[in-house]
């Protein structure tokens, strides 16, 4: 029956400028279901939310999309209407005001109320309401900035049901959130179904779609290779599906041979330069070795991003201990300082700090490097381009030309634009925040396979990870932190899961857990 579904997506087309992002894309999504959406970076996937959201129209002479069994007519669809119709979209990037309260956040534009003059009282009684129907564990006269980043996404999402949603999306919803955050984030889910609210999930984690969801439809170039009951499916047959060919390893098999020690950190204390008198990164020592992966684990807020921002220059005003590169000891007060010897940062946060978005992508692959091809008069283009597209060769990075504006690509070619940057700096040490984080599978592996490289080739890399299996797939020894502090360095040989959560949780007797 047709009112079964309520949306019904048929033969949706979506063309930009000298690429075509979707091509007769066609599915059915059950009403009170939580429906998974998945596909490698580039495979269509936020061209079509964005359709369903009202940011773009499509082909109006190509295809058709059924909200409800009526028909969206998209030359008059905007994002208002798409609200109106009660479709709304959580994106990874929350777009709420951190100076405001939760309740505010949630009515902002639409404050109850009667001749301009705000009800307040019933402002705050109606987000407590809709917090109390939907299990939302958040105070609602808390200021956003207070909160949590899972905690501010509940509060997105109560914004989405207090305009009675009909269809919710959530698009990489748990990129920044912790296991416990993931966990509560879960439950938010099975109960808005329970309460009819239908979802449309989108992760590149692809383990949380058979913890959630009821059906999976896999995109690829911009088409619909299937779309599966959840039950009928498996990890692996999705990844399949994603990247066209069969994936018998998730972690490239490297020949690393760790050589002589290159970098040693001793005693690294790092104040925090947003609260005075606090210690950010406790007395923390390691060493590295060329042509060695150490991996950094620990759950969020335990210091592993300021940690490595510190080793950059870029992290803190009030640092102790020592650093030694290759066996000599160095002051690196800046970013300069630290390119100047040796070490590059792959930032976690690669729109923020890794990437000017409006740039092209040689710009932004020459922008460190710029003195490469530069005289005090000027700039020689034929070589910067020439040495700018042996590197986004190398790396494979998908994009229709170096003029091309880097906004337009797709998060993992984004990213290798980041790492392409780096690698033309010649570093010695490579530090890798987070590198795959908010990518897909196929494009995973290809960056896998590049830090295997390179470590074969000398560099020694530091890789952050969020993710335990990455971690331990891909590194040689592992370095857990646990508020500020380096609680344990295991080999890979002696590493699992199981290990290095209890020594990120800050238990620092494994053999008692």
């Amino acid at each position: 029956m047709k009112d079964e579904f309520i949306v019904r997506i048929e033969n949706i087309t979506k063309d930009f400028p000298g690429i075509r992002a979707l091509s007769n894309v066609s599915f059915k999504i059950k009403k009170g279901s939580i429906h998974g959406l998945c596909g490698e970076n580039g495979a269509g996937k936020s061209t079509l939310v964005k359709i369903l959201a009202g940011v773009y129209s499509h082909n109006t002479d190509e295809g058709k999309i059924y909200f409800n069994n009526e028909e969206l007519k998209f030359t008059h669809f905007s994002i208002h209407q798409a609200i109106k119709k009660g479709i709304a979209v959580v994106y990874q990037e929350l777009a709420l005001v951190p100076q405001m309260t939760v309740g505010e956040n949630i009515f902002l534009g639409r404050e109850p109320g009667e001749k301009s003059i705000i009800s307040w009282n019933r402002l705050y009684s109606d987000t407590k309401k809709i917090l109390k129907k939907y299990k939302l564990n958040i105070p609602f006269f808390a200021k956003l900035s207070t909160l949590s980043v899972g905690q501010q996404q509940m509060v997105e999402i109560a914004k989405a049901v207090s305009q009675e949603v009909k269809v919710l999306i959530l698009d990489e919803p748990t990129s920044a959130l912790t296991e416990a955050e993931i966990d509560s984030l879960m439950e938010i889910l099975k109960h808005l179904k329970d309460n009819g609210v239908t979802c449309i999930y989108i992760s590149h984690k692809l383990e949380e779609f058979f913890r959630i969801t009821d059906n999976i439809t896999v995109l690829r170039d911009g088409q619909v290779v299937n779309t599966v009951k959840t039950t009928d499916t498996s990890v692996e047959k999705v990844i399949t599906m994603m990247v066209g060919r069969e994936m018998k390893e998730r972690f490239p098999i490297g020949n690393r041979k760790p050589g002589e020690k290159i970098l040693e950190v001793k005693g690294l204390s790092v104040d925090d330069p947003s609260a005075q008198g606090k210690t950010k990164i406790k007395d923390v020592s390691f060493d590295l070795r060329k042509g060695e992966i150490l991996g950094i684990a620990g759950l969020m807020g335990s210091g592993r991003s300021e940690l490595v921002t510190a080793i950059f220059g870029e992290y803190g005003k009030q640092i102790t201990g020592e650093i030694f590169l290759e066996g000599k000891p160095v002051k690196i007060r800046s970013a300069r300082d630290a390119v100047n010897n040796g070490i590059s940062l792959v930032p976690e946060d690669r729109k923020k700090m890794g990437l000017v978005l409006m740039q092209a992508v040689y710009e932004n692959i020459s922008l460190p490097n710029i003195g490469k091809f530069s005289n005090a008069l000027s700039i020689d283009k034929y070589r910067e381009l020439k040495e700018c597209k042996k590197y986004a060769d190398n790396l494979t990075i998908k994009t229709p030309s170096l003029f091309t504006i880097t906004e337009s690509l797709s998060g993992g070619n984004q990213q290798k634009v980041v790492i392409a940057k780096w690698l033309m700096s010649t570093p010695k040490i490579l530090i890798l925040d987070d590198p795959t984080r908010g990518i897909d599978v196929g494009t995973k592996y290809e960056i896998y396979k590049l830090v295997n490289k390179l470590a074969e080739n000398g560099i020694a890399i530091i890789m952050i990870s969020s993710e335990l299996e990455e971690v331990l797939g891909m590194s040689d020894r592992i370095m857990v932190m646990h508020e500020g502090e380096c609680t344990k360095i295991l080999d890979r040989k002696d590493a699992t899961q199981e290990k290095i959560m209890a020594f990120a949780s800050g238990i620092n007797n494994y053999s008692e857990v």
